[in-house]
């Protein structure tokens, strides 16, 4: 019995290295991003930086591991293999979980995952407990689950939500006004106070507070600081303010970045003294318990309470510097923690560009409420004063020489704000034992501060707004997945123990598996992108976009033909499947398309003067690239839900005709493609391929007209000739859009940007 158990501890660590891992990656975001979008300083300072902090931290997260042990249920109430039970399903829940949001992309949150995984699989055996119990009932559930903890947990989180936005807000519009965007010289008189204010604040929640936690700070230490706390703060206030002062007049230094550091490494640190409970706490608690039954030989599993993890323990520091140091290795080696998520940063940016989300009816709703508001407060307040205040929020001027890619997303005054609030919000959480989630307190720190510095303007505030509710949406599924999942695998091992060990495990290793290669490969399409749009950075900047143009209308005219061919063959043989793949490429394809075109404004910008007339040449043809993956989006999805319902199969005549249609197609396709490529457009060449599309628009007005005689004949159904008839309309735009698609594409690379193109 005792190896089996020793398993389950193996086990648990095993899974506690891999939440490491994948914890790390998903949240390495929160104190780096702050860092990075204000491009504070070269990217292997910050991570140097980050990483001491998480070192640091790790060692002070030794009074967090009780929320593990005791801060979700009363573990008197429960036996040893029955708290086993609830450990190991957390594990499962906690692995198999943060490895599908990694999978589906979502986001999440570490600390309300491992909140709700503890309480739905503590609730999951209290009710196996009671119903095996003759003198229960439900109402006893009470007793088992530590509700009053468990729901100031939960409050402190929401409620962290709600201060941290509101926090990031206050702070940065007070920020905003003394300093303005144009801070240098304002700087120059108050920057050495700001920086005191900021990295005492800093210094008195992370040191002060977070001491409490440490595994090797004396109790006559923690004494000294709390009985002379307002000593260390001017202390530290006058000594910082007086630093930087000097360093500023002698050595010219940059306060800001000085804030921007010491913040990354507060918050690392915040977020390893805050956030470790969630990874290595419940293998711990685990590996605690174990040890308590081992200790008495011959123990009943099942007879030997665990008032033990009722008692307060202080963690091995050499266990948290292990912690501590995976982390850091996985911050520096791993590929997503690389890949740094741009979510936060694209939100919060202050420059104009993509934007990751779309519209929604709430954030359209929000933002007319905002702007009625907004014009209301203006008629109350004087027109002097709101000048003012409109000065003090006058954007600085762009700076000149620098390419867009390498322009902060914002300054280096909203990152320290960001860091500096972020900090002392999780630092008040940890020293309350509250584990506050670093994923809420620093996104909606920063989503405040970027609201009160103006970033969301009319031209992006409804996708900003529409990216922040998909966000916190996600926040609410993980509470309901992670409850949902921990509460069926407890019950599942209850009811079929090791077995479902061993299944379950089964199932993490895949998800792990399965989400390492599903990330490799987003990695490696991610930095094939990167790579063309560098390179093709580098072909507008020379004024060559020539390169760029024909490869994108090569595809375009290579991929229609083999999808037309697929769709007609699935239509005349009702392959479902191959319908579906056919739409899904279509689906992609359509996609690429528009991101073409939402790049355009930006493609234009980088024109250089020598090439400045291309630009409308340029508009033009990725105009028909996204008509004609249009024409063929509207021909692929009429001929799926046609199939996918069941309808009447084509007559012979039509297949036929479709068959034939899609040869002329072909071969149409096929000469633009090799006109393309050889960059041949000799006239005659020209008309060749214009007499094949004259012969192919031929044939479409001939077999819509055969159409029209089977419909007076009553040979086919109504939803056979909307289908048809939709098919060969969809076609002869294709048709014509793809000869525009070639002349445009011949003006342009002939005229060589003289404005005498003209439309078919």
């Amino acid at each position: 019995m005792e190896n089996f158990y020793l398993i389950i501890v193996v086990v648990l660590f095993a899974l506690a290295i891999s939440d490491l891992i994948v914890g790390v990656s998903n949240d390495a975001v929160n104190f780096l991003n702050s860092a990075f979008g204000s491009k504070a300083a070269p990217r292997w300072v910050i991570m140097t930086i980050a990483s001491l902090g998480i070192l640091v931290g790790a060692t002070f997260s030794s009074g967090m591991m009780e929320v593990a042990r005791k801060g979700i249920f009363h573990p008197d109430q429960f036996y040893f293999a029955e708290i086993m039970i609830i450990f190991i399903a957390v594990m499962l829940t906690d692995i198999i979980l943060l490895d599908f949001y990694n999978t589906i992309g979502l986001p999440t949150s570490t600390t309300v995952s491992i909140v709700f995984e503890l309480l739905g699989a503590a609730v999951a055996v209290a009710m196996v407990k009671i119903m095996n119990s003759s003198d229960q009932t439900m109402l006893d559930l009470g007793s088992y689950i530590n509700s009053a903890k468990a729901l100031a947990i939960i409050t402190g989180i929401l409620l962290s939500v709600v201060i941290a936005f509101l926090s990031g807000s206050l702070v940065q519009y007070i920020s905003r006004l003394i300093f303005t965007y144009k801070f240098d010289k304002t700087f120059k008189y108050f920057g050495a106070i700001f920086g005191g204010f900021a990295i005492t604040a800093i210094t008195y929640f992370i040191l002060i507070k977070g001491a409490k936690g440490s595994s090797f700070i004396s109790k006559e230490t923690l004494s000294w600081i709390k009985d002379n706390t307002l000593t260390i703060i001017l202390v530290c206030f006058v000594g910082w303010t007086v630093i930087l002062q000097a360093l500023v007049w002698f050595v010219r230094l940059n306060i800001l970045k000085v804030i921007v550091l010491v913040g990354t490494f507060a918050l690392a640190m915040a977020f390893a003294g805050n956030d470790l409970v969630n990874f290595i706490g419940v293998p711990l608690a685990g590996f605690k318990s174990f040890q308590a039954f081992i200790a008495t030989p011959g123990t009943d599993p099942y007879g030997m309470t665990m008032e033990i993890l009722s008692d307060k323990v202080k963690t091995e520091t050499y266990l948290l510097i292990i912690a501590g140091l995976i982390m850091t290795i996985t911050l520096w080696f791993s590929k997503k923690a690389r890949n740094v998520t741009e979510t936060e940063i694209g939100l919060s940016s202050q420059n104009e560009g993509v934007e990751k989300f779309g519209s929604s009816f709430f954030a359209r709703l929000l933002v007319r409420r905002s702007l009625s508001a907004n014009s209301s407060f203006k008629n109350i307040l004087p027109v002097k004063f709101q000048e003012g205040i409109q000065k003090r929020f006058e954007k600085a001027p762009a700076p000149v020489g620098i390419d867009k890619k390498d322009v902060p997303a914002f300054d280096m005054i909203r990152a320290s704000v960001n860091l500096t609030v972020a900090s002392i919000l999780i630092s008040i959480g940890t020293s309350l034992k509250l584990p506050l989630s670093t994923t809420y307190v620093t996104f909606m720190v920063a989503m405040g501060s970027s609201l009160s510095d103006r970033a969301w303007d009319r031209d992006s505030a409804v996708y900003r707004i529409t990216g922040v509710l998909t966000v916190i949406g996600g926040w609410f599924f993980t509470a309901f997945s992670a409850f949902t999942a921990a509460f069926v695998f407890a019950s599942l091992i209850n009811w079929l123990g090791g077995y479902a060990i061993a299944g379950l495990l089964t199932m993490a290793i895949i998800f792990v598996v399965r989400s390492h290669v599903f990330h490799n490969r987003k990695s490696q399409n991610l930095e094939k992108m990167m790579e063309a749009d560098d390179e093709d950075a580098s072909i507008i900047i020379k004024g060559e976009l020539l390169e760029q143009l024909t490869h994108a209308v090569a595809v375009v005219t290579i991929k229609i033909p083999k999808v037309y061919a697929k769709i007609v063959n699935g239509l005349a043989f009702e392959e479902r499947d191959t319908l579906k793949e056919s739409l899904k490429k279509v689906r992609k394809l359509d996609k690429e398309a528009k991101s073409l075109k939402d790049q355009v404004p930006l493609v234009v910008q980088k024109l250089t003067e020598d090439s400045i007339s291309t630009g409308p040449f340029y508009v033009q043809l990725i105009d028909y690239l996204r008509e004609i993956a249009h024409s063929i989006n509207f021909i692929a999805e009429p001929v799926f839900e046609y199939v996918d319902n069941n309808h009447k199969s084509l007559v012979p005549e039509q297949i036929e005709e479709l068959n034939t249609i899609h040869a002329k197609l072909e071969d149409f396709f096929k000469t633009i493609n090799r006109l393309l490529k050889d960059n041949n457009y000799e006239l005659d060449q020209i008309e060749r391929a214009f007499s094949k599309q004259e012969d192919l628009l031929k044939s479409l007005r001939k077999y819509r007209k055969e159409q029209i005689r089977r419909i007076k004949a009553e040979k086919v159904g109504t939803r056979n000739s909307v289908l048809y008839l939709g098919i060969i309309n969809e076609t002869k735009n294709l048709v014509l859009y793809s000869g525009n698609l070639l002349k445009a594409s011949r003006d342009f690379t002939t005229m060589n940007g003289e404005e005498t193109y003209e439309d078919i």
